[in-house]
């Protein structure tokens, strides 16, 4: 698997949202029909998903997978997975929210495939050759 592709993406989705709500959360939180002391969590929030954006954007060029990187893989595995069954429950709770779809999905998605590179031993001829 391609993980510097996979880090790359990954890195730019956590950065917009981590911008996007770490500038603009009284904004999303009225939006999304929430009170105004939420701003506050949301911008927390946007905080670290664009520090999770840092760590994957730097870690992309890293062998991942297997025993290499262990750490970054584990915590973007641990994030995705956590993401994708709290989005999935709540989604399942009120299907009319169609943003949670997406967001569900998205998440889905890339916990699939952190668990690829979790569980995986990378093909070392590949990144060194």
């Amino acid at each position: 698997m391609n993980t510097k592709l996979l880090m790359t993406i990954s890195a730019v989705t956590m950065g917009m949202a981590g911008v996007v709500l770490s500038f603009l959360p009284q904004e999303v939180s009225s939006s999304l029909g929430m009170p105004e002391t939420a701003a506050v969590i949301l911008q927390v929030l946007g905080a670290l998903y664009f520090g999770f954006a840092m760590i994957n954007w730097t870690a992309k060029a890293n062998l991942i997978g297997g025993i290499y990187s262990k750490p970054v893989a584990l915590g973007n595995l641990a994030h995705f997975v956590i993401g994708a069954l709290a989005l999935a429950k709540l989604t399942f709770k009120d299907p009319s929210l169609s943003y949670l779809w997406v967001a569900a999905l998205v998440y889905s998605v890339f916990a699939v495939l952190f668990a690829y590179v979790f569980f995986t031993t990378p093909d070392l001829k590949s990144k060194y050759s």
